[in-house]
């Protein structure tokens, strides 16, 4: 059974600041996800606030009102939101000490552990709950270093790779591999951040939480585990930020350590520099990208389209224009599906 939970977005839902909510509203397998906590769009229904479909998942303006409502009891409170730095805004912390003396547990995904914060730990041992750091590092007896039995592995594995942070990459790793399965196919995805995880993906790790020299021991860890359990057909690998962003660069490891050969890259249009580098002005380069993942023995299997800041016939005129540039599908997954997408897969899965 799922437990019930709450989503806290300090006022950020409508923002890509708020993405770990954003994928918890979408899906999750470890919660039971029944409101959002957000000021900005109380009163709305969540899914509305993301992508206009309502999935009657109310947004209240605090946890108190969450409270007075009446609704259904949440035994976790989930921090929503991941800020460059995984820092926690003070603001929040009003709404994380509501939930505590309601007797909710806290879950965190931010680099500022809660149990680090002693007044919190205090609180949380008042009220009997309990303060949960998904981000705190395994200790290195439990890590694993890379061996090379990815080798071995028979799958077609798939890095979904980014041009930026925060812009679908594990949205469009949700869908297809759930794409996959419906038609058929044994698709496992692998997850590599908090979200993945608090979304109740079995097979992964955080990247981020994980010591430099154990990070590619882990993910090979993560996919021979997967295939030796699940006899994969098809691995879809989530990325985190870019290969060529310079405040994150990541990317390499997916290519050469999970030895993932075919890539689906995910792509904004209307975004012009790097996330958080805009003052830098830091550009991203599509063509760039395009040409280090070959370099590292990728193919780009096809551009998946983060359409936000577009009207519809702009987006369609970006997937004529970059189809025309690079002779690659381009797919808006969530204004299309799938079934293209899928299709690229199946037709790569036999060649």
């Amino acid at each position: 059974m799922k437990e019930n939970a709450i989503v806290l977005t300090g006022g950020m839902l409508d923002t890509s600041n708020a993405k770990t909510a954003h994928g918890l509203i979408r899906t999750s397998s470890r919660y039971n996800i029944i409101a959002v906590i957000d000021k900005n769009g109380a009163g709305s229904d969540a899914g509305e606030v993301l992508d206009k479909t309502n999935r009657n998942m109310p947004v209240y303006a605090s946890v108190a009102d969450f409270l007075a409502s009446g609704k259904a009891k949440a035994k976790y409170a989930v921090i929503g939101i991941a800020l460059p730095g995984g820092v926690l805004p003070a603001e929040m912390v009003v709404d994380i000490k509501a939930a505590i003396t309601a007797g909710i547990s806290v879950v965190s995904g931010l680099h500022r552990f809660l149990n680090d914060m002693q007044e919190l730990v205090k609180m949380a041992q008042q009220h009997n709950v309990s303060l949960v750091d998904i981000r705190k590092p395994r200790s290195k007896d439990q890590l694993k270093f890379w061996t090379g039995e990815i080798y071995n592995i028979p799958s077609k594995i798939i890095a979904v790779l980014g041009t930026d942070c925060a812009l679908g990459k594990r949205t469009t790793a949700c869908l297809i591999t759930g794409a996959m399965q419906k038609a058929g196919v044994n698709a496992q995805m692998i997850f590599t951040g908090q979200t993945g995880w608090l979304q109740g993906h079995k097979y992964g790790f955080i990247l981020d939480t994980t010591y430099n020299d154990f990070v590619s021991g882990e993910l090979e860890n993560a996919v021979v585990t997967c295939y030796k359990e699940t006899n994969a057909e098809v691995m879809f690998i989530e990325g985190q930020s870019a290969l060529s962003n310079p405040s994150g660069p990541c990317g390499a490891e997916l290519l050469l350590s999970a030895h993932a050969k075919g890539v689906i890259l995910q792509h904004a249009p209307e975004r012009i520099y790097f996330e958080g580098r805009e003052e830098e002005k830091i550009e991203i380069n599509l063509a760039r990208e395009i040409g280090l993942i070959q370099l590292y023995g990728g193919k780009v299997l096809a551009l998946t389209l983060n359409t936000h800041g577009l009207t519809r016939p702009q987006a369609d005129e970006f997937k004529r224009l970059y189809q025309q540039q690079f002779n690659i599908p381009v797919i808006l997954p969530l204004e299309e599906g799938m079934e293209e997408l899928s299709g690229v897969i199946k037709n790569y899965m036999q060649a």
